[in-house]
């Protein structure tokens, strides 16, 4: 069976899938941070940045974490011809990010709820992670 979602062009998806994601860690960092707005502008950049969504599109790849679904939006998304080119990132890397993406919004328009919050909570926890390996 087909779902409507899957339907979409993985670049709508991807459109849509950012703005979920900005939300949602605007959402985390403003209840679990508490910090200034200036400063809370700069924590979520290290959360929505194409450079961090890459990280953990590999990292989520590596531990098989996507169904075959998601995989295929996955890498429908990533493999996108965009139109827009990326901005302060190579192409691979946001390429990855628009994969990424995708699949968030695959999710959120097909009212796959748990799922993604399960891949919400992932991206915040792979995040957290990297923060605190920088930080030693």
């Amino acid at each position: 069976m087909v779902n409507e979602a899957s339907l979409y062009n993985p670049l709508t998806l991807a459109y849509l899938g950012d703005a979920v994601l900005e939300l949602h860690v605007r959402n985390y960092i403003v209840r679990e941070k508490n910090r200034k707005p200036n400063e809370l502008h700069r924590y979520a950049t290290f959360f929505v940045s194409a450079k961090s969504q890459a990280q953990t599109f590999d990292a989520l790849v590596e531990s098989h974490f996507f169904t075959d679904e998601e995989m295929d939006i996955l890498m429908r998304g990533r493999n996108a011809k965009s139109h827009t080119k990326a901005k302060n990132t190579d192409v691979v890397t946001y390429k990855k990010s628009t994969g990424l993406e995708a699949v968030i919004g695959y999710l959120h328009l097909n009212n796959e709820d748990e799922r993604l919050q399960i891949l919400l909570a992932e991206i915040i926890d792979q995040c957290e992670k990297r923060g605190k390996d920088e930080h030693k």
